[in-house]
């Protein structure tokens, strides 16, 4: 038996950080904005029709510092207007 801060640990047994979750109760961040990249990979588009889409201003875009971010909820916008014929 290992002694720690007032507390008894047994041989095998591994300490738990105070701010650890078990897997079950973990909760899964979606993401609000994702770059250029990962908006291609997410959606199929090619790179140079999602520039089309953003010059046209179909699909928004937000610039902090040098880093270029595409809101998902405007992913899933563009991708419901096609899916309605819309764009």
């Amino acid at each position: 038996m290992i002694r720690r801060a007032g507390s008894t640990v047994r041989d095998g047994e591994q300490l738990a950080l105070p701010f650890t979750q078990p897997a079950a109760m973990a909760t899964t961040l979606e993401p609000i904005s994702v770059r250029i990249a990962d908006a291609i990979r997410l959606t199929g588009i090619r790179r140079s029709k999602l520039y089309e889409l953003i010059a046209s201003g179909d699909l928004e875009t937000v610039k902090i510092g040098r880093c270029t971010l595409v809101p998902v909820a405007s992913l899933h916008a563009l991708i419901e207007r096609a899916r309605q014929g819309r764009l």
